[in-house]
């Protein structure tokens, strides 16, 4: 995988979507895509599926999850014949607030290790069960500053293949697709790692 050529890559079809997509499965190496089911998962899981049906569709389920976002999992799952596989923490929530109290605020010197184990760590534990060597994700440019500086194709560390899509994708963009092939959506959704709309939860800064 040393072989690639990202700045060519980003250059020829970081913005043709299904190219991208079909690139990126044509390397035929294992692949994930990862899902929080927030507004608009729908087309990522759709794109990555419709090339192939069988990637696994990673989700860490906080436990956090309004009643609409689950209700949307289950929906997006059947519609789609999602391989969806659920990472839980290793503490129910009912667990963790019996005995630590409710979330904690963005100022709270726990909110860092509340962070750890209800996402860095089952997504860990994920990446280690799946052995991938792509990951698809739908993160935007328009979500975060850091976002904002990445590239659709690029190469972490431990040499996994991160693959944005819909990097470049406008909120009407993603309404378009959805309508087009008939998606469900969802707009009750929250983050409890994020707190904000524009702050990074860390899992993209780690990985």
């Amino acid at each position: 995988m040393s072989t690639i050529d990202l700045a060519k890559i980003n250059a020829d079809i970081g913005r043709d979507t299904p190219a991208l997509v079909k690139w990126a499965l044509g390397l035929n190496q294992p692949a994930i895509v990862t899902t929080n089911f927030r507004p608009f998962e729908a087309v990522i899981l759709h794109l990555v599926t419709q090339v192939n049906p069988d990637v696994p569709v990673v989700w860490m389920d906080n436990g956090y999850n309004t009643e609409a976002t689950y209700r949307f999992a289950d929906e997006v799952t059947r519609q789609l014949k999602l391989n969806l596989k659920i990472y839980l923490p290793r503490r129910s929530r009912a667990h963790r607030e019996a005995v630590e109290g409710a979330t904690p605020a963005l100022d709270d010197p726990r909110h860092a290790a509340f962070t750890e184990e209800v996402k860095l760590e089952p997504f860990a534990r994920a990446l280690r069960e799946t052995a991938p060597k792509v990951w698809f994700t739908a993160l935007r440019a328009t979500d975060t500053a850091v976002r904002a500086q990445m590239d659709p194709v690029s190469i972490n560390p431990d040499g996994l293949i991160k693959v944005a899509p819909l990097l470049h994708w406008t909120s009407k963009d993603l309404y378009h697709y959805c309508e087009l092939h008939g998606l469900p959506n969802n707009f009750d959704y929250v983050d409890p790692t994020k707190g904000e709309e524009n702050r990074e939860c860390g899992l993209h800064l780690a990985h």
